[in-house]
């Protein structure tokens, strides 16, 4: 399928599939997107409301612990702006991108996150030069692996404590948006953990629900009057 980059209106660059009318990241602002719906009500929501899940076994700060699932790493931006808050929060995070389809090496190099965010690039161009299926140390406060493979082949238990729900659109793919997918996502999830979406389709919230989860509807990101949020319960 053809691919190009695209322009949005906060100035971040995104993929566009142009065979579907699909992009990585909403048109409205690809950085604005991933701020609010997977930084604004998932990690900060799930610190300020949750803390106390987020922590070891030892009591001490220094040794609390954040564990990530991204469902559709893609050109990394969640990652990458997950990496740079984890700085700021001074809390370690345990990052799992899950990604059937890499983005190309020549893709990545045409995105402008660094420059919009006004940080040094260093930290994306790691991220992106990483091996796949291996943990690495980003930086002190950030760990990632990134895993190729389908989302149906997730087999994790309780694992998690927030999922990043960033597959393509129900509308080009319906089959990643249900009921046997998010049956996987509440196993991978520890207990009171969350999951957030851009998406706020009725299907997908009502499919979330059968399988378990608790879902609130949210003010959406720019473009979008709704996202969900789901918590396991």
């Amino acid at each position: 399928m053809k691919r190009k980059i695209i322009t949005t209106a906060d100035g971040s660059k995104t993929i566009q599939i142009e065979d579907w009318n699909e992009q990585y990241h909403s048109i409205h602002g690809a950085i604005q997107e991933a701020k609010h719906v997977f930084i604004k009500y998932g990690l900060h929501f799930l610190l300020h409301s949750q803390r106390s899940l987020c922590h070891s076994e030892q009591s001490d700060e220094s040794q609390q612990k954040i564990f990530i699932l991204e469902i559709g790493f893609g050109t990394g931006l969640n990652a990458f702006i997950t990496c740079l808050e984890s700085e700021k929060i001074n809390i370690k995070v345990n990052y799992v991108g899950v990604e059937a389809y890499p983005v190309s090496p020549d893709e990545i190099k045409q995105l402008n996150y660094a420059e919009q965010l006004k940080v040094n690039n260093t930290l994306f161009s790691k991220i992106h030069n990483c091996s796949w299926e291996e943990v690495h140390e980003i930086h002190s406060k950030f760990s990632l692996i990134k895993q190729q493979k389908l989302f149906k082949d997730i087999g994790e238990v309780n694992t998690y404590n927030l999922i990043y729900f960033d597959a393509f659109g129900a509308r080009v793919q319906p089959e990643l948006w249900t009921e046997a997918i998010f049956k996987i996502m509440y196993k991978v999830l520890k207990p009171k953990g969350i999951l957030v979406t851009y998406s706020a389709k009725g299907s997908v919230r009502r499919a979330m629900q059968k399988v378990g989860f608790t879902v609130e509807r949210l003010e959406g990101p720019l473009g979008k009057r709704e996202m969900l949020r789901a918590t396991k319960v």
